[in-house]
């Protein structure tokens, strides 16, 4: 029996050394007596890596110690995150400086502009603002031209309005919001995105897969999150002005200040005008639309870190007005008739949002969280004879609390969740108005032995008025063969009801006819919609040449229960009916980054997408998407000087494939267009030169290789007649196209 417990003690002692190895110490305030106060509730973790800790009521902390770890972040609410090497177990007393003294602290590393994350659960991909200043990005719609995960097409040949798609499927299959809040869904479905300013943006989250059941049970085939600019730590004075040579101006002003210790507010204003008419194909439409937008946000900041309390408040007033359609077209005279054809389509929205967070102080792990958000969505719009009118106001509110089981290594959340969507719509005299109400619980637990697996499992139940009640269940699982190594799982269910016309308000500028194959339903006479996604990643890092890279690959389908089909190929209508059969989404994706010089780095993604749907006329292929897709970019930075100088190069190139075009075979010869478009390339560029660390100048061109679509608008020598049709857009409409701006910050 000795040599048995001997040998099990043997066995052991590795385990019990390994448990030894920790970084322990204690966190305080820096002060110039050098006596500060403890920090309790601070965060310590290890950079590029899930393992972390807080500091308890003593400041006081502990956290595993591996090899390869070399960087420990400190940070804390009011205080500036700092960076240490640490390369062994040790003893660590750290002080952290006050947030106002921001002009003392050394920034140590930069952080990378794009990251992906190896720890997490679940696979989420990071772009911070660096990132973002490698185009132009006037708004959330147009910030994703760098990045292979997200694919960005224009959805109609009259309003520039881009489009986004994530794993083969269009966007609002994706859970899109702010701070973690639903934002862009219901009637702002089509237009969005382009109502939140690139400069406002401090981070976006892009989840792959169905996302956490805490944010609601509408995600499907993923989730976008964006982080604002935050009062405190913006700048205090940030301009940016912005024109391009098609007549396009805009202008950002952020103006922050710390009203006191605890509250600090921002001011955010943003403009953007076009007066200039561009015809360069000279078919008789506008390019692009005329456009006028006022957009203004005030944001408050409050913080306690030492009772636990920090909150945002958020207000936000927005004003767009578009006019697209012939060059001619004159709304005072024209609107109505058949002088010239032309659609106008004005927006209003005032929306506003509470966050309310709380950390128990004798038990940091422990917090609770409040979020609510109000919005009205006004849109009056007519297209060509047809109007379209929709008043959306929504209300909705999550309460969360935040927890452990026995240890940190098991957490939980769980919480209520309520929500009511008042829609008043009209097409033309049809009267589509509804109300939406909804009422949910969920409960999420999440283990993360820091060492090789991690896990999230979420359940949440809902009961809404027309969805009836249901069940939303959602898994990822995280595990490490090996160093540098990520394989992740991932499997979940979203429900959700279509807003067909709001969706879809591209069909309004053309002679289609709108059928809708009343099943019964309880929106628009149609189901919701209901469907599964899973999916596999792999994320392997790497040094080649003595320098960083990674390779990655995912795999990701989507099967639909139900689905509102959407049927485009009867070129005289568009029809919306329930799905009777298959459809399903199946996206792959190959991608390899590397630092292949000290300063430069290249991105380089194949995708291929396989997305297929049982119509009325038979299996098809999803039209105007590419099945093979490649993505090409290159950053190139020179070193930078003490006072901040220096200069960026970005060059961005996106490879498409032939895309199936929705049938047109009953069309005239002369309206007909080929089953498949040609492959095209799409190429990006910009150059930003850097004077010092408040100002900045930057130039760059779009669509370099000046590859247009023939003909965009089919039947426009007749607007008013049976074979009219913008909607089938399968390349750029417009040109090369050169734009300048600046950056001044305070």
């Amino acid at each position: 029996m000795n040599k048995y417990i001997i040998v099990i003690i043997t066995s052991l002692l590795p385990l019990l050394s390994f448990s030894q190895e920790k970084v322990k110490g204690k966190i305080t305030e820096a002060v110039a007596s050098g006596n500060g106060l403890a920090l309790s509730g601070a965060s310590v973790y290890w950079m590029n890596s899930q393992t972390g800790t807080v500091t308890d009521q003593n400041g006081e902390f502990d956290i595993p110690y591996k090899k390869e770890y070399d960087r420990l972040i400190i940070s804390y609410v009011g205080f500036e995150s700092d960076t240490l090497t640490v390369t062994e177990p040790k003893i660590v007393n750290h002080s952290l400086k006050a947030s106002n003294e921001l002009e003392e602290v050394v920034v140590e590393q930069k952080k990378e502009p794009l990251q992906k994350a190896y720890f997490s659960s679940q696979n989420v991909i990071t772009v911070n603002s660096a990132e973002l200043l490698k185009a132009a990005c006037c708004n959330l719609a147009e910030s994703f031209e760098t990045n292979p995960s997200i694919d960005v097409n224009f959805s109609d040949a009259l309003t520039g309005t881009k489009q986004i798609q994530m794993l083969g499927l269009t966007s609002p299959y994706l859970l899109i919001t702010q701070e973690n809040i639903p934002m862009v869904r219901g009637a702002s479905q089509a237009y969005g995105l382009t109502f939140t300013p690139g400069t406002w943006i401090e981070s976006i989250q892009i989840t792959k897969g169905a996302g956490s059941v805490v944010n609601g049970y509408e995600s499907i085939s993923g989730q976008i999150n964006t982080e604002l600019v935050k009062p405190l730590t913006d700048n205090a004075v940030f301009v940016n002005g912005y024109a391009n040579e098609n007549g396009r101006y805009e202008i950002n002003t952020h103006f922050n200040k710390k009203l006191t210790d605890k509250w600090s507010t921002g001011l955010y204003v943003h403009g953007n005008k076009r007066t200039q008419k561009e015809d360069d194909n000279e078919d008789g439409y506008l390019d692009a639309p005329l456009a006028d937008q006022i957009n203004v946000m005030n944001r408050w900041q409050y913080q306690d870190p030492e009772n636990g309390w920090v909150s945002f408040f958020n207000v936000r007033f927005l004003n767009d007005e578009k006019q697209v359609g012939q060059v001619d077209f004159d709304p005072s005279t024209d609107k109505f008739t058949r002088n010239a054809w032309g659609s106008e389509i004005d927006t209003r929205r005032f929306d506003t949002s509470l966050k309310l967070g709380y950390v128990f102080p004798e038990l940091p792990f422990q917090s609770m969280g409040f979020q609510m958000s109000y919005s009205k969505h006004i849109q009056d719009s007519y297209f060509g004879f047809r109007e379209y009118n929709i008043d959306h106001e929504s209300l909705y509110g999550n309460l969360l609390f935040n927890s452990i089981i026995g240890d940190t290594q098991n957490k939980f959340k769980t919480g209520l969740t309520f929500a009511y969507d008042g829609y008043d719509e009209m097409v033309t005299t049809a009267d589509y108005s509804r109300n939406d109400r909804s009422v949910g619980a969920f409960f999420e637990y999440g283990y993360d032995n820091l060492e090789k697996i991690s896990l999230t499992a979420g359940l949440r139940i809902d009961n809404h008025n027309r969805l009836g009640t249901f069940v939303t269940p959602r898994f990822h699982i995280r595990y490490t063969p090996w160093e540098r190594a990520s394989l992740k799982g991932s499997l979940g269910r979203g429900k959700r009801a279509a807003n067909i016309f709001a969706e879809n308000q591209q069909l309004f500028a053309s002679s289609r006819e709108i059928r809708i194959l009343d099943d019964g339903g309880s929106v628009y006479g149609l189901e919701p919609e209901d469907a599964w996604n899973y999916g596999v990643s792999f994320l392997q890092g790497f040094t080649f040449l003595g320098r960083p890279g990674e390779v990655a690959f995912d795999f990701y389908r989507t099967d639909f229960k139900n689905q509102v089909v959407v049927d485009w190929e009867n070129p005289q209508e568009v029809s919306f009916y329930n799905l009777d059969g298959d459809s399903y989404g199946s996206s792959f994706q190959l991608e390899l980054n590397h630092r292949i010089l000290p300063r430069t780095e290249i991105r380089t993604a194949y995708k291929y997408y396989d997305v297929k749907t049982d119509y009325n006329s038979g299996t098809l292929q999803k039209p105007l998407q590419a099945q093979h897709r490649f993505f090409a970019n290159i950053g190139y930075e020179t070193k930078v000087k003490e006072n901040g100088a220096h200069w960026r190069f970005d060059y961005t190139l996106h490879s498409f494939g032939e895309k199936r075009l929705p049938s047109t075979s009953s069309n005239p010869m002369n309206y007909r267009l080929d089953a498949y478009s040609s492959p095209y390339n799409h190429m990006n560029a910009q150059v930003t030169k850097v004077f010092s660390d408040s100002f900045e100048i930057y130039v760059g061109g779009e669509n370099l290789s000046e590859v247009t679509q023939d003909s965009p608008v089919l039947g426009g020598d007749g607007p008013f007649g049976p074979y009219f049709d913008t909607t089938i857009v399968y390349a750029p409409i417009m040109g090369r196209m050169f734009y300048a701006g600046f950056r001044f910050k305070i």
